[in-house]
């Protein structure tokens, strides 16, 4: 089993390299893009393995994902504030991009005023990562947080993970992967998706 927390530059290649072997993976390295999923199962389900991809492997982090995918259901309109390293260089990050693809699966967010009508820069808008407006900081004293902030009419719910500089909270998702990989054939996303 190859259990991947390298770079977004070469966990591709090293996730193709090990399928390839007939190993299964575990991938925590952010940096992976939507048609790199793709490319990923397809190559799973050739060689009949299994390959986990979590993003971020801490057990609330994965809550993050489940239950803003839950409120999305019931609110119109959302956006994503990431916040990283002053240093970290993908932007959006792997908990954030997942997280608009996850919400992009239960509808389009409600925008009061289309992207292409703002009056100023565009660009203050954030990017559009999967339908959803993805704002990403990286500023000193930030290690890794990602909030949704979803709003209706007279009210607001947050919900936001805060990652310490301790890499302990990342160990369970990660052991929990490990164990799910053997049973598996193909790619599954998300942490969320193991937790029962």
């Amino acid at each position: 089993m190859l259990v991947d927390y390298t770079h977004a530059f070469v966990v591709k290649a090293n996730v193709l390299a090990a399928i390839e072997r007939r190993v299964g993976c575990v991938v925590g390295s952010s940096g992976l893009s939507a048609a790199d999923h793709v490319e990923i199962d397809a190559r799973a389900q050739e060689q009949q393995v299994g390959v986990i991809a979590i993003e971020n492997s801490s057990v609330t982090a994965a809550l993050l994902l489940r239950l803003a995918s839950e409120a999305a259901r019931h609110v119109e309109a959302w956006e994503i504030i990431e916040y990283g390293r002053a240093a970290r260089p993908d932007a959006p990050g792997g908990t954030s991009r997942e997280l608009a693809e996850r919400l992009e699966a239960v509808h389009p967010p409600a925008l009061a005023v289309p992207l292409d009508a703002t009056n100023g820069a565009r660009e203050a808008r954030g990017a559009t990562v999967a339908g959803s407006q993805v704002q990403s900081l990286r500023l000193p004293s930030f290690t890794v947080s990602t909030e949704v902030v979803f709003g209706a009419e007279g009210e607001r719910l947050s919900i936001r993970h805060d990652a310490g500089e301790n890499p302990a909270p990342y160990v369970a998702g990660t052991l929990i992967a490990i164990r799910a990989v053997p049973d598996r054939v193909g790619l599954t996303r998300g942490l969320d998706r193991l937790l029962r």
